[in-house]
């Protein structure tokens, strides 16, 4: 089985997959929109992973096996990491056009891990928007640390971060922190 992109358009990305119990790390084929355009596309639920290496979250370490290709449930996804922020597509893409960002400093709780980063947004800061409007499942995040709640030695850093809205338990800015006294 090869793992090269089937046309000219498509390329590999490595990345790492955050699931509720396991931690993949492999290769994905992804479109000229990138994995942003990939993983919001509506119209297919599943997507593969090449070249994975399964990890379950409690020892995140271990390798548990090794597949030439694992199929993944989207919906199932909380985090993708990835290497580099230019593997989640063209700028039109990620930010929903080419308009004017603010960069928004936050912190993203599912109930198994803890997202650090930032998020760029058009205008002011709208919970409510960024939860509910639109068809995109996946955000992204930048210069962003995922962490997960029970196992401290899973961390990983990353400059792009895209995670899934329908897992959210709290989105806080970060400017809006109480300092200890």
């Amino acid at each position: 089985m090869s793992i090269e992109p089937k046309t000219g358009s498509q390329r590999l990305v490595s990345a790492d997959f955050f699931t509720p119990s396991y931690r993949i790390v492999g290769k994905i084929v992804v479109p000229s929109n990138g994995l942003m355009g990939l993983l919001n596309d509506i119209n297919n639920s599943f997507a593969e992973i090449m070249d994975a290496r399964l990890a379950r979250l409690h020892m995140p370490t271990k390798l548990v096996d090794r597949y030439q290709a694992v199929k993944i449930v989207k919906s199932q996804l909380f985090a993708v990491c990835l290497a580099r922020r230019e593997d989640l597509g063209p700028q039109a893409v990620t930010r929903g056009g080419f308009t004017r960002v603010t960069e928004y400093p936050v912190r993203v709780a599912t109930p198994i891990y803890d997202l650090s980063g930032t998020l760029e947004w058009s205008g002011r800061f709208d919970f409510s928007a960024i939860m509910v409007e639109g068809t995109r499942d996946f955000i992204p995040a930048y210069d962003s640390l995922l962490t997960a709640i029970l196992i401290p030695a899973l961390k990983v850093d990353s400059p792009a971060i895209l995670f899934n809205r329908k897992h959210i338990d709290l989105l806080a800015l970060k400017s809006h922190r109480i300092a200890d006294e």
